[in-house]
C-alpha cells in the first residue's frame, strides 16, 4: 500500500514511535524549576496547578510528580536559586574586605549580575506574598539579606564614605529599591550586563546630575 509503514525489524521499536520519542521533551528538576517559576510569575503561584505546570512543560501530571513531591517544592528550588545567588554575593573576598563602600558597590553590583542571570527566580523571589510556610521562609531570608545591605550602608555613612542623610536605613531601602526594581522591565538582550552593571553603579553611588558641587546643590 502506497505510504504505508515497513515493519519493523525483530527488536526494533516502529519507526513511528521512535520518532514520538525524539520529539518529547526530556526534563531534569532543574529544567521543571525553571518551568515552575516562569509559569509562577506568570500565572501566581496561588492559581498554578500541576496540570498548569505540566501543560507548560509538554509532560504528563504522572511524568512530573516522577521528579518533584509538589508544587510548594517547586517553589521552594527556585526561590532556593535566588537566595543562594544572593547570599553567596556576600561571601565573596570582594564582599569582606576594604573599605565599607567598596564593598557595598561591590556587593550592588554582583546583586544586578545575579538578578540578570536568575531573573526569573530572583522576580519569584520579590513578588512573594507570604500565604504559605515557603514563601515566608523564604521572606525572612531576604530580609537578613536586606539587613546585611543597611548594616553596610551604615557603617559607610558613619566612615564618611556616603553622605549623612536623614537615616541610612532610608538610604538602603532607595539603594535595594533601584536593584530590585529592574525585574519589572530589564529582559534578557535589552541591554549587555556588563553596561547594566555599571549604569546601575554610576547612579545609585555618582547620581545623575553633572558637575554637581559638593553641597549637593546644582553647579551654576
Amino acid at each position: 500500500m502506497t505510504g504505508a509503514r515497513p515493519p519493523a525489524r525483530e527488536g526494533e521499536p516502529p519507526t513511528g514511535t521512535t520518532r514520538e520519542r525524539r520529539a518529547r521533551p526530556t526534563y531534569d528538576p532543574s529544567s521543571l524549576v525553571e518551568v515552575a517559576a516562569r509559569v509562577f510569575n506568570e500565572r501566581g503561584y496561588d492559581a498554578t496547578s500541576m496540570e498548569d505546570l505540566s501543560a507548560a512543560a509538554g509532560i504528563t501530571k504522572s511524568s512530573f510528580y516522577h521528579h518533584v513531591r509538589g508544587k510548594e517544592a517547586l517553589l521552594r528550588a527556585a526561590l532556593e536559586r535566588a537566595l543562594d545567588g544572593l547570599f553567596g554575593i556576600l561571601e565573596e573576598p570582594a564582599a569582606v574586605a576594604g573599605s565599607p563602600l567598596t564593598r557595598l558597590r561591590h556587593i550592588v553590583r554582583r546583586q544586578v549580575e545575579v538578578l540578570a542571570a536568575e531573573l526569573p527566580h530572583v522576580t519569584l523571589l520579590l513578588r512573594l506574598r507570604g500565604n504559605t510556610e515557603t514563601e515566608r521562609w523564604a521572606l525572612g531570608r531576604r530580609r537578613e539579606f536586606d539587613a546585611a545591605i543597611a548594616a553596610l550602608v551604615r557603617e559607610a555613612t558613619a566612615a564618611g564614605e556616603l553622605r549623612a542623610g536623614p537615616d541610612p536605613a532610608v538610604d538602603a531601602r532607595l539603594l535595594s529599591g533601584l536593584v530590585n526594581s529592574l525585574v519589572d522591565w530589564y529582559r534578557p538582550g535589552r541591554i549587555a550586563v556588563d553596561a547594566l552593571v555599571a549604569e546601575v553603579d554610576r547612579m545609585a553611588f555618582e547620581g545623575l546630575l553633572a558637575n554637581v558641587p559638593a553641597t549637593g546643590g546644582p553647579a551654576s
